[in-house]
């Protein structure tokens, strides 16, 4: 780690998926760094944490955009190319085969299209032309274009499909995956999801996160990134349209030639000198997620037959995209089993795993007083994991609760307090900068507010935003 300055060419606040990479990409052209994150692990909303000698991921049910070696142009070959990792270092492992269900019928995703494709042909044999018809469209356009229009992904499914049912599963796995919007997802952002989720697919790492999470901070210190742990960004001094300095938690300054900023568009807002504390209440996030995890006695599990490795499920007529009255909606969601994995032959997780995430109400759950709070995410474990399993090949309540090993929660609570996301928004804003500017020459927009999607956008996102506004002649 370098010896600390004052100045920087470049100061990045939150380490992040997006922030890591950009402190990345922009040390590797000799700029100096400095990565500032409040907390004391990095990865932001894809991270991990331990429970004795067990670690839980959160966040990264898959990182998406998978493809199989040889691939060329992809979002994935673009994000190894950029930040010189090897395909290897990744140890990317392909899912064994992921579903939407929703009114008795069912759609595969895994990492096949044709196989999407053949789905819709049988349950919804009218619509079938017409979805090729809407992949050909989505498939044309340039959907990272950094002036990608808006819209209403729901308007155009409602106009391409004309079938409210294949719409609603179309927008159920894209809008969990991606949305800050409720009911809907913005038309560029639903095409990047169509090509990452559809088009591409899901894998996932061995250790999960943490091997990302890695991989990011070698190289933030092969190339002598300054990373300060436990310290955030107290506030920015603005003058004359430009970030002047940064006053941090621990009582220093330090100035900088540019300012990328991951803790979102109006937590950055928030941070300046020269706006009003509560500024852009409009732009907040409503949109956040509870989500539980359980694990199992590894060759208990291996019994239970559940070979999915995710499931996204509509119980209700109709698909609903919005924060819940209560505290969860258990309606719709998705089921996670990391264990279901194509690991290879000697390699297998240590123990089973079941993550079921909703929607959620985060003034509901932070209003809570603790005792309660602490009881409702017990009694929202057990709601979850039943509405889970059956999703899932049945197992008696016996034979589960016996195989059972740990339990955790979050909820909004959580995400706000580990990330300092507002409402505990997982995906931030409705409102998105996609080419990362504000109104201030020297500060920049990064990660889920500027609009990439997923672990993999979060990383082209800071890779960006790094080459447009750092590296860039």
């Amino acid at each position: 780690m370098s010896t600390p300055s004052s100045h920087y060419d470049a100061v990045i606040i939150g380490a992040g998926m997006s922030g890591l990479a950009a402190a990345v990409r922009l040390s590797m052209y000799g700029q100096k760094v400095l990565l500032l994150e409040r907390h004391n692990a990095a990865g932001g909303l894809n991270s991990f944490y331990a429970r004795g000698a067990r670690k839980y991921d959160v966040g990264l049910h898959a990182l998406t955009n998978w493809v199989p070696e040889g691939a060329k142009g992809a979002p994935l070959v673009k994000l190894m190319r950029q930040l010189r990792i090897r395909r290897e270092e990744l140890d990317l492992c392909p899912q064994l085969g992921s579903q939407v269900t929703m009114a008795g019928k069912n759609l595969r995703i895994n990492n096949n299209f044709n196989d999407l494709v053949a789905d819709v042909a049988v349950e919804f044999p009218q619509h079938v032309d017409r979805f090729r018809a809407l992949d050909d469209m989505l498939s044309s356009m340039d959907e990272t274009a950094l002036e990608a229009s808006g819209g209403s992904a729901r308007a155009l499914l409602d106009e391409r499909l004309g079938n409210s049912l294949l719409r609603d599963m179309l927008l159920l796995p894209t809008c969990f995956y991606g949305s800050a919007i409720e009911n809907d997802i913005e038309i560029s952002q639903f095409a990047v999801m169509w090509r990452s989720l559809f088009k591409e697919g899901f894998a996932r790492p061995f250790i999960g996160v943490r091997q990302v999470v890695r991989l990011l901070l070698d190289r933030c210190r092969e190339h002598h990134v300054e990373r300060r742990m436990k310290c955030g960004v107290k506030r920015m001094i603005v003058k004359a349209g430009s970030v002047a300095a940064l006053e941090l938690d621990d009582g220093t300054e330090v100035t900088a030639g540019r300012v990328y900023s991951s803790a979102g568009a109006v937590e950055t807002q928030r941070l300046r000198s020269d706006v009003e504390p509560a500024a852009s209440a409009s732009a907040i996030g409503r949109l956040g997620y509870a989500e539980t995890i359980a694990t199992y006695r590894a060759e208990d599990f291996a019994k239970f037959g559940w070979s999915d490795t995710i499931i996204f499920f509509c119980d209700a007529e109709k698909f609903s995209y919005q924060s819940p009255e209560g505290l969860v909606d258990p309606s719709s969601g998705v089921i996670c089993i990391p264990n279901n994995y194509q690991y290879g032959e000697g390699r297998q997780l240590d123990e089973g795993w079941l993550r079921v995430t909703a929607l959620a109400n985060h003034d509901a759950w932070c209003s809570l007083p603790e005792a309660e709070y602490l009881a409702q995410k017990q009694e929202w474990f057990g709601r979850l994991n039943k509405v889970a399993r059956r999703h899932l090949p049945s197992v008696a309540d016996t034979q589960h609760d016996a195989a059972l090993t740990s339990t955790d929660v979050f909820t909004p609570r959580t995400v706000r307090k580990f990330t300092g996301h507002l409402n505990g928004a997982i995906y931030g804003s409705p409102v998105k900068r996609r080419d990362g500017r504000t109104d201030l020459n020297n500060l920049f927009i990064i990660g889920t507010d500027q609009g990439f999607l997923g672990v993999t956008g979060a990383m082209l996102s800071g890779i960006s935003m790094a080459n447009l506004h750092g590296l860039k002649n």
